[in-house]
């Protein structure tokens, strides 16, 4: 059985509970009411997205090439709050 490693972004909602996105697989994405059962949650949908994939014979994406950087700019946006 392969293993694969992906990062998730959890962000947190207004109304409560943590939206969770797989950047590496488009299009996933889940949601959990505190931060374990979203983590849960995106285990759960990651594996059924990569399961999917394999069954339709399509790639699996991997983030062995993938670099992360954080990257902060300050664009001048000054002028749309006048």
């Amino acid at each position: 059985m392969a293993e694969f490693t992906y990062k998730i972004r959890l962000q947190k909602e207004p109304e409560g509970g943590y939206t969770v996105i797989v950047p590496s697989l488009p299009g996933c994405i889940t949601y959990g009411g505190n931060i374990d059962e979203a983590i849960e949650m995106a285990k759960e949908t990651i594996e059924l997205y990569i399961e999917s994939l394999a069954e339709h014979g399509e790639e699996i994406p991997t983030e062995n090439n993938t670099l992360e950087y954080p990257l902060t700019v300050t664009p001048d946006i000054s002028h749309l709050h006048e």
